[in-house]
């Protein structure tokens, strides 16, 4: 294996691809680009924290199984918010994904670059000979 390989192939949003890759794995790390809330290939600018939240982290989950990792395995979370009154709405989703031994995680209060409420950032350890690669 080199020593970096894209996971998922380029982002892609309303039918444009984007110059990011939607993860890559270095090593024993999977790094996922930061996953806004999507709707058929395009960015949910309506619903609650919570609805945006769970296809967030739905989003997550399908792109860590493309690298042979689970949500078990993410061990950092960066999130930003658009607003603070979001958080608790926020917080109470991800602790749904994230029950037992959550990952580290910092979050902030920011001016997000499209119109949606939440965007979250993680990063994964799985030793590679334990995906099978």
């Amino acid at each position: 294996m080199s020593k970096k390989e894209v996971i998922g192939g380029p982002l892609e949003i309303g039918g444009r691809i984007l110059s990011l890759s939607r993860a890559i794995r270095a090593g024993d790390f999977v790094f996922l680009t930061g996953q806004i809330p999507m709707q058929d290939s395009v960015p949910m600018t309506t619903g609650s924290v919570e609805e945006q939240t769970r296809a967030i982290l739905d989003d997550i989950k399908t792109t860590l199984a493309l690298a042979g990792c689970e949500l078990e395995d993410v061990v950092k979370a960066m999130v930003w918010l658009r607003d603070r009154a979001d958080f608790p709405g926020f917080n109470a989703v991800y602790g749904e994904y994230f029950p037992v031994e959550p990952p580290t995680r910092s979050a902030v209060v920011s001016d997000l670059l499209v119109d949606i409420r939440v965007e979250v950032e993680v990063t994964a350890y799985r030793p590679i000979e334990e995906t099978g690669q």
